[in-house]
């Protein structure tokens, strides 16, 4: 069954063409280690939660956009041995492509799917 690897960030809203960039390179090494699909998508309607909601999560501040993305390969097992040569890929060391963004606040996890319609 496929796996997703999913997640969740606040970008500058000024650095949108950035992540727009940062993201297309990404997804050629993502793909070239297995994964089938990267999908990065900027928040358009995305509320802010009395207790939770994307927003909070990331600590989205006003100057920033919520972005939700997500990785999809074959199986869990093409994603451990993917991760690993897309963080040794020198293309995605920071100085290479820098995050448009505060990684820091990112959220993100592993999945296993249970229903594809």
């Amino acid at each position: 069954m496929s796996y997703v690897d999913g997640f969740v960030a606040a970008v500058p809203t000024a650095n949108r063409e950035a992540y727009r960039r940062h993201a297309e390179a990404a997804a050629s090494v993502f793909r070239e280690h297995g994964a089938l699909k990267l999908v990065e998508c900027w928040g358009d309607d995305v509320p802010e939660g009395k207790l939770t909601s994307f927003p909070m999560a990331v600590k989205c501040q006003p100057d920033e956009t919520v972005v939700f993305s997500w990785i999809l390969w074959p199986s869990r097992e093409v994603r451990n041995e993917g991760m690993k040569k897309v963080m040794a890929d020198l293309r995605m060391h920071p100085d290479r492509n820098p995050m448009p963004f505060d990684g820091k606040r990112m959220i993100y996890g592993g999945f296993e799917m249970i229903v594809d319609a």
